[in-house]
């Protein structure tokens, strides 16, 4: 193995709290993306009130480099959040299904998400980066998550989960994604299941 290797499988098996043998065995830390997919319903009336947020367009996919220092700010936005937004359905708080919004006090996953995404845009990181994701669960249902494109892998920001995860060590089939070169447009995902794409209607 090459010695840059070594060292970068050693950092994130400390940072994720990994076996060493499980993440030298993983065969990708990042994502394999597909072609455009559909825009979840609820991304898209986000959008429309958030237009400045979904249309950032870049020509080159953001990579974090992740220091222990970002490190430790991305595990700071994350459990900060989820320490101090109580879960909610949409309509507990909205009334209605499928609403995508900065949550005050209470939220749903997608709520969490997008406010993550926003707290660590303020802190400097690219938006290119901070991909709301959609994924199914091990029970069937659907879920969103935050990804966090770093150069030590794909991490998955999770509202039902303390700990900041590799993507493929989730548990989860991921769908789709927000494009790393256009905000407001999504692609699927190749997690190697079949799941269909269209299957999780978020």
């Amino acid at each position: 193995m090459h010695i840059g290797t070594a060292v970068k499988l050693a950092f994130v098996t400390a940072i994720l709290g990994l076996p060493g043998a499980a993440l030298a065995a993983n065969q990708d830390p990042f994502m394999t993306v597909g072609s455009l997919t559909s825009q979840p319903i609820g991304h898209y009336q986000f959008c429309q009130s958030h237009q400045a947020e979904c249309t950032v367009v870049s020509r080159r996919a953001a990579r974090v480099h992740l220091t222990p220092a970002l490190w430790n700010e991305l595990t700071a936005v994350n459990a900060e959040v989820n320490r101090t937004i109580i879960p909610a359905t949409d309509m507990q708080v909205y009334g209605r299904s499928e609403v995508w919004a900065y949550p005050a006090t209470r939220g749903d996953c997608e709520d969490l998400a997008l406010l993550k995404r926003r707290d660590l845009i303020r802190r400097g990181w690219p938006v290119g980066a901070l991909l709301m994701t959609v994924v199914r669960q091990s029970n069937g249902e659907g879920h969103a998550v935050l990804t966090v494109t770093t150069d030590r892998g794909d991490l998955v920001l999770d509202s039902l989960e303390p700990r900041i995860r590799l993507w493929d060590h989730t548990g989860y089939r991921f769908i789709k994604r927000q494009s790393q070169f256009d905000s407001g447009k999504w692609v699927a995902i190749d997690d190697g299941s079949t799941t269909a794409v269209g299957s999780v209607a978020r």
